[in-house]
Parts: structure tokens; C-alpha cells; sequence
């Protein structure tokens, strides 16, 4: 069976939890620090998309659909 991550990425992944770990991870343009696992994960995987690795693409978020409100006629 293939793998899903190739070892690079996954030691991308596992530098961004030290880093998250020891509270001297930054996220983004903001630059404030990351508190959660999730995010030092998502920062990882996003690095190691950036350096093509192998790495399963991102979910696509699902779009909300509008309801169109239907006015009575008086």
C-alpha cells in the first residue's frame, strides 16, 4: 500500500510541533504565536505543499448556498 505523506513532510510536520511546543512557532502574516496542535499541523503540512512534497491535497471548503426569501404579493 502507498503511502499517504513521504518522511520529508512528516518531518516537516514534527518540526512544527517542537516549534509549537516550545512557543516559538508564528503563523502566517500575522505573526502571532500558535497555541493549538491543529494549527503547528496544518503549518507543517502547508510548508511541505509549498516544497512539493508528497502530500494529499487540501479539502476544499463546502460553500454555503443562499436561500432566496420569497416576498407575498399583497
Amino acid at each position: 500500500m502507498a503511502r499517504k505523506y513521504s518522511k520529508a513532510a512528516s518531518k516537516k510536520v514534527e518540526r512544527a510541533l517542537h516549534k509549537e511546543k516550545r512557543g516559538t512557532l508564528k503563523s502566517g502574516r500575522s505573526g502571532r504565536t500558535v497555541k493549538s496542535r491543529k494549527q503547528a499541523i496544518a503549518i507543517g503540512l502547508s510548508e511541505a505543499r509549498r516544497e512539493g512534497k508528497k502530500v494529499p491535497q487540501k479539502k476544499a471548503s463546502k460553500k454555503k448556498t443562499k436561500k432566496k426569501s420569497k416576498k407575498k404579493n399583497r
